[in-house]
């Protein structure tokens, strides 16, 4: 069925915020070549503001260390892998959304850690020692950026405390938070920090407890922070593991509800919600990651997210990453937008598009957006299916009506799915092979790219006509733009001339 549909001439603000903040793998991997890489893969094409991953304190990036003399044990702060990781970040034009955790080997008080990489999250064994680390640190980025640059960085503590990436309980986690944020503030009162990270576990609990601990002890707190994944229980089949998913919608109501919750506090009420990290599956092996079918999904989330929350970190930038492990493969579910040796994946372009959207929003349904500028219009359609069976579900289809930007216009449109920029399905051709040779890799950057197509345009009593089918599991971009034509100043040209028999 076509939906017909006819579009205003103006409309309301497009809050669009996917390009506010991306997750990253530990911020010692920045230290990477490929990191590096794919960091400016992304940042050419999206253009993020903010990058924010777990280790800052770890220690392979070195910063806490101790010595003795005489005796006495004294601590010591090494910043030269920070120098590097924050020259690197702004070299790119990326600013950090500082994540304080977890916690250096010296000053842990457990053994308990989570990752491949070990994190440990364990309480300090000196919370005067941990705000001391805290203050250093933000000072030695002061001295080194400047303090109007630094004073832009959002700071969140910890990373989610009501799950076993938190060794203490919820009260020790509000400790944290406190000693943080007044290391924080005892810098900088105008650096912006937050909490409280949790993920989608007894969320109302920790998000009532959170907000009551802060308002009663007058906390420092600017904004709220949280994770939000669609995905449901996992099951583990050899090197990975597979979800059912909820409706992408699913998210949009977890953010609704967030903001109920938050609404019921009036200091809390209008505060900044930062999702610091969004997914479908919180597995960085699950192959869902890696589909056409996850492009047209996540763009779903990209549509409307904006309404309810500040920010929405993509979790994450690169598969430059290692959770579970070293990547075995090209290909292997994780998180990244970009694959491992810079192959762009479907879901890199949901960020392409939404980043090249218009600032108003004329038109949003379950399937599509309408956005424009003073001088073009940008419109974004997306259809995905879980599972198609053996038949292929239909195409949803459009016809739009849409007010003219001058006679003649081009229309230019980008498709991602199936045969297009679908680089999955290359690999999966060339027999899915672990490393790449040269040939191979040639072969996957270029299946990478969109179907790019183009078409004139031309008024009718003050409309574009344009017909729109949206195939399953795929994600297309038009971008329309007014011209001038000026072949009536091509003198003699016949196109006509040159095809056909004499």
């Amino acid at each position: 069925m076509t939906k017909e549909i006819k579009i205003p001439t103006s409309g309301k603000p497009f809050k669009n915020n996917a390009m506010y903040c991306v997750g990253t793998g530990r911020l010692g991997l920045a230290l990477q070549k490929e990191y590096l890489d794919h960091l400016k893969i992304v940042q050419e094409a999206i253009h993020f503001q903010h990058i924010r991953g777990h280790g800052l304190f770890c220690d392979d990036v070195g910063i806490y260390r101790e010595y003795e003399l005489d005796g006495e044990t004294h601590p010591f702060y090494n910043f030269t892998y920070l120098d590097r990781i924050m020259d690197a970040y702004l070299d790119h034009d990326i600013r950090p959304f500082l994540e304080l955790g977890f916690m250096p080997e010296k000053l842990k008080t457990g053994e308990q850690t989570v990752f491949y990489w070990k994190g440990n999250v364990t309480p300090p064994v000196s919370y005067e020692k941990w705000g001391d680390l805290i203050k250093a640190t933000l000072q030695h980025l002061i001295a080194r950026y400047g303090r109007e640059e630094v004073i832009t960085w959002p700071i969140e503590v910890w990373n989610e405390p009501n799950i076993p990436f938190w060794a203490g309980t919820m009260e020790e986690y509000f400790k944290l938070y406190d000693v943080s944020a007044m290391a924080v503030k005892h810098v900088d009162p105008r650096i912006q920090v937050g909490g409280p990270a949790i993920c989608g576990v007894e969320t109302e609990k920790w998000l009532r407890a959170f907000f009551e601990h802060c308002i009663q002890n007058n906390s420092p707190l600017d904004f709220i922070t949280r994770h939000c994944y669609t995905a449901n229980s996992p099951t583990r089949r050899g090197h990975y593991f597979y979800h059912t998913l909820n409706d992408p919608t699913y998210m949009i109501e977890e953010l609704k509800e967030t903001r109920k919750i938050m609404a019921d506090y009036p200091r809390i009420a209008n505060m900044p919600l930062h999702i610091t990290e969004f997914n479908s599956s919180y597995m960085p092996i699950c192959p869902v990651h890696d589909t056409d079918f996850h492009a047209a999904y996540i763009a779903r989330i990209l549509s409307e997210a904006g309404e309810y929350a500040d920010s929405y970190s993509y979790w994450t930038f690169s598969d430059v990453f290692e959770e579970m492990d070293v990547p075995k493969s090209v290909f292997h579910g994780g998180f990244g937008l970009v694959a491992l040796n810079g192959i762009k994946k479907p879901t890199f372009y949901a960020f392409e598009f939404f980043a090249r959207a218009g600032k108003a929003l004329l038109y949003r349904d379950e399937h599509l957006i309408v956005t424009r500028d003073d001088d073009r219009y940008v419109i974004i359609g997306w259809n995905w299916q879980t599972a198609p069976e053996q038949n292929t579900p239909p195409d949803e289809i459009y016809a739009l009506s849409l007010p003219s930007l001058g006679e003649q216009a081009i229309l230019v449109k980008k498709d991602v799915g199936g045969a297009h920029g679908n680089p999955l399905q290359t690999w999966s051709n060339l027999g899915k092979p672990r490393t790449l040779t040269g040939e191979q890799l040639q072969i996957l950057r270029a299946s990478a790219e969109p179907c790019q197509t183009d078409a004139k345009l031309c008024a009718q009593n003050g409309m574009y006509d344009v017909r729109l089918a949206i195939p399953c599991n795929h994600l297309l971009m038009l971008e329309i733009k007014p011209v001038d034509d000026l072949t009536d100043t091509y003198a003699g040209y016949d196109p006509q001339a040159f095809y056909g028999p004499a």
